[in-house]
């Protein structure tokens, strides 16, 4: 079975995107894609803000849309770790249905541990680990949580390491842009050779696609 294109970490106006809901959810239908969620940065300032306006963007456009899904979510960005569980908790109780913490990036001082305690939380996603270990990897496989690899500069500089322990151990791969702006959304040529580009292979690709809409099907399941 093959499987339309899908981004599970994009930024709106919400945070630090450069689109509103309805125009990022406009252009990536354009471009083939199946769903997107809109996971925009968040902390204990903004939470509620932010999954409230998306709910309410995405109702509308769910009601009318046939061809693409919008979905509620946020990212907990720079959130110390002590706090990540009890966040993570809150925005599943607020109506966020993906939640993707902000791993460990080699490119900003997230704080050390980060990547653990996203582990040990309710979440769907750990965005770009950075240099995960191979514990931290095990403990994703063993929750079910998904590993990013990255579509975003800086961020993507890890990828390979990401890759070669998460199939080294079996651990759950996603492919997301963490788009910020018109031009980060990838289509389905560039994602696949940035998934090559991280030492995987063409059906490591498709299962990618395949762990997404998983995804996608249990919210769609729940609603």
């Amino acid at each position: 079975m093959s499987y339309p294109m899908i981004d599970l970490h994009t930024h709106s106006v919400f945070s630090d995107g450069e689109l509103i809901p309805f125009e990022l959810c406009r252009r990536v239908e354009v471009m083939g894609y199946g769903a997107i969620a809109i996971t925009d940065h968040a902390d204990a300032s903004n939470l509620e803000m932010i999954i409230s306006n998306l709910k309410k963007a995405a109702a509308a456009w769910n009601e009318v849309s046939p061809n693409i899904k919008l979905i509620p979510g946020v990212e907990l960005t720079h959130v110390p770790p002590v706090l990540i569980k009890s966040l993570a908790k809150k925005a599943r109780e607020l109506g966020a249905k993906i939640v993707v913490v902000h791993g460990e990036t080699i490119v900003e001082p997230v704080a050390p541990g980060t990547n653990r305690a996203a582990l040990e939380a309710d979440i769907d996603i750990l965005a770009h680990p950075g240099l995960i270990s191979e514990k931290e990897v095990i403990l994703a496989r063993e929750r079910g949580i998904c590993l990013e690899i990255s579509g975003r500069k800086g961020h993507c500089y890890t990828n390979g390491h990401v890759a070669r322990l998460a199939k080294k151990v079996g651990a759950k791969l996603v492919l997301d842009s963490d788009g910020h702006a018109p031009g980060d959304y990838l289509d389905y040529e560039l994602a696949r050779q940035i998934v090559l580009g991280a030492g995987l292979e063409e059906e490591d690709f498709k299962k990618m696609l395949k762990n997404s809409w998983e995804m996608v099907e249990r919210v769609l399941k729940n609603e």
